[in-house]
């Protein structure tokens, strides 16, 4: 049977190469009526970042792509946090360092970074000078028992390794490359090497896809597999994603962004998710990343996509991350999905981006005190078609969702829409608001003849009277039909802000 695994490391949230990843590996399962495992890799203490899991899984069930086994799942094979596995990791440290084919390694880190230095002053790479003879597993227990940070290094063999790779072909490392590399640290808990060997073979992973980046690392895991009489799995290294000017995706990104006086772009899938992106955009547009379908299609469910995909169709060219291409796919999709499935994303939407209220974290249609109702918020989303994002839902929309005292009103809407013309804009609220106080229809088509209505005794066009209404009730000159806008409001709420924005003149 098939058996795929991810395993993320709990440090922040879910980069979105790793959800690319994440998806082929499910893709795989999928299809072969296999095993998609989750297991975290959390053995480097210093990087672990509090509540990370939590979030890891949360992108994950949001994008659709559930685990067989893992956390909050359960298994065969656990436990499935690589914290919990140490006496594993020991087991076979021990069994390597009795066949000889690992030893402990005794220098300090004072004496480890002279060795550094020195190699750097001749300007060569550093490698790691393997002792001779090798301290006997009795000195480098006692060094430890005498709190000395203690090592254990595995013996690479004096041979070239080939590693087979589905995408990459023959991958061949010389031997003049190795290096005897840690497989357990000072602290006890196993390096990413080891830990992710043994933890491949126990779990009986079959297939294992994961970037490039990782590529020279396999030949070390290779190794390793052939010392402790493992068996290998079929490797898959996945293109690496780009931006469009050829630089790698990188959480740095934001903060280049930020010292630079920029937005952040997005990078992790939380990006994504609170930027107002679809799930099923997104994994469209990724899958499409490096992966080429062999036809024209360019808009695939995961059902789709399950029947389509297959590794051999990966290429090996480095994929570009084309933002506008991923606004164009989430227009579409936003165009394709059905209205309850919009209703569900869009309320998760909501949700990610709430803010501290005295009610706790939710946005209210203010009108009522209470979370806005499925056949509310699709009106909303109708009176909004066509938006790109759910973001840009908020922007026409958001008013509704927003405090009465907290609409903000835009200097340029009030001067262009209100003050102009001596305040004919405020002039025209005064006039329009005893009959929005007597309206006995609130309905979108009841309000739109009332604002008709007034507009012919007045002899004015519409944008007279309805744009003035707009800056009052939202801050801006952005919103749905204005009828529609007051109905969603609802009157309380509406006759509130225009005494509010007339107070301000």
């Amino acid at each position: 049977m098939v058996r795929v695994r991810f395993a993320p490391s709990p440090t922040g949230y879910l980069h979105i190469g790793g959800a690319r990843t994440v998806l082929f590996n499910w893709l795989v399962a999928r299809k072969a009526g296999g095993v998609f495992i989750l297991r975290i890799e959390d053995t480097d203490q210093s990087r672990n970042v509090e509540d990370s899991v939590r979030k890891i899984l949360d992108d994950l069930r949001w994008l659709g792509l559930h685990w067989n086994e893992g956390p909050e799942v359960g298994g065969d094979v656990g436990p499935y946090f690589q914290s919990q596995r140490l006496d594993l990791y020991n087991h076979h440290a021990r069994r390597l360092l009795e066949s000889g084919d690992a030893y402990y390694a005794l220098e300090s880190p004072e004496e480890l970074g002279a060795k550094r230095k020195a190699a750097s002053a001749q300007g060569g790479a550093f490698r790691y000078p393997r002792p001779d003879p090798l301290p006997t597993i009795a000195q480098g227990e006692a060094a430890r028992a005498q709190g000395r940070p203690v090592v254990v290094r595995f013996r690479m063999p004096d041979a070239d390794i080939v590693v087979h790779d589905d995408i990459l072909g023959e991958v061949r490392m010389g031997a003049d490359q190795h290096d005897d590399f840690v497989i357990q640290k000072g602290d006890g808990f196993p390096t990413y090497h080891f830990a992710c060997v043994v933890d491949d073979e126990l779990m009986k992973i079959t297939h294992v896809l994961r970037g490039q980046e990782h590529l020279m690392n396999t030949p070390k895991h290779v190794a390793l597999q052939r010392a402790l009489k493992f068996k290998t799995p079929r490797y898959a290294h996945l293109p690496v994603i780009f931006n469009m000017d050829g630089t790698k995706m990188s959480k740095r990104d934001k903060d280049k962004a930020l010292k630079a006086g920029l937005p952040p772009p997005e990078i992790d899938v939380h990006d994504f998710r609170t930027a107002g992106y679809l799930p099923e955009a997104l994994l469209n547009f990724l899958a499409l990343l490096g992966w080429n379908p062999g036809d024209e299609r360019e808009f695939f469910t995961l059902d789709e996509l399950t029947g389509a995909f297959s590794v051999d169709r990966v290429g090996r060219t480095n994929a570009r991350f084309d933002r506008e291409k991923l606004l164009s796919f989430n227009t579409t999709w936003g165009a394709r999905l059905s209205e309850s499935r919009l209703v569900e994303a869009f309320k998760d939407f909501l949700r990610v981006n709430a803010r501290e209220d005295a009610d706790g974290k939710t946005f209210v249609f203010q009108r009522t005190g209470r979370p806005p109702t499925d056949d509310e918020l699709s009106q909303v989303l109708r009176a909004c078609a066509g938006f790109r994002t759910f973001a840009d839902v908020m922007k026409k929309a958001g008013f509704l969702f927003t405090p009465d005292e907290a609409v903000v009103y835009d200097p340029q809407a009030v001067k262009k829409v209100l003050e102009k013309n001596n305040g004919a804009g405020f002039d025209m609220l005064n006039q329009m608001l005893p009959h929005l106080e007597a309206a006995g229809d609130w309905s979108a088509d009841g309000l739109e003849a009332l604002i008709k209505q007034v507009c012919e005794e007045k002899q004015v066009g519409m944008g007279s009277v309805a744009q003035p209404i707009r800056v009052a009730i939202s801050g801006s000159t952005i919103s749905p039909a204005i009828g529609l806008s007051l109905e969603l409001l609802g009157k309380e709420h509406t006759i509130v802000r225009i005494r509010r924005c007339l107070s301000q003149r």
